[in-house]
């Protein structure tokens, strides 16, 4: 059954899987593409165009991906991927402006759940109310 993927892009691969893995606890028994983009080949820090385009592409079924960055040059780095993709491709992806964890953490539950690509992305947009309602 075709549902929409996630990708994350960090600076860090142990923050992005650290990060998939808290998204991952929230979804006992259910399977969910969720790629990761992070780091630089040698291990580094940094981001690649190229290795985004490629996780957006794996975790594209046809139902949409949203994508989520880190920090600003990330943001850089994933619009630049969407350069390297088909344009039907291209149109199904969503650059959320989420915050990367709690962002990551409801978009997962909505789209494990069979939520649509725009319900998805809205849900991570969600992502930070119940802190701001907490702190105020």
């Amino acid at each position: 059954m075709p549902q929409v993927g996630l990708v994350v892009v960090s600076h860090s691969r142990p923050l992005a899987d650290a990060a998939v893995e808290l998204a991952r606890q929230m979804l006992p028994g259910r399977e969910l593409a969720i790629e990761v983009a992070a780091g630089t080949e040698d291990g580094g820090l940094g981001t690649d165009a190229v290795a985004i385009s490629a996780a957006i592409g794996a975790a594209d079924s046809g139902d949409g991906v949203v994508v989520f960055m880190d920090l600003g040059s990330a943001v850089m780095s994933a619009e630049t991927a969407l350069e390297f993709l088909d344009d039907d491709v291209r149109e199904r992806v969503v650059l959320s402006p989420a915050p990367l964890v709690e962002g990551l953490v409801g978009a997962a539950v909505v789209a494990a759940g069979g939520g649509g690509r725009d319900r998805v992305a809205a849900e991570a947009l969600l992502g930070l109310a119940p802190k701001q309602a907490h702190l105020g």
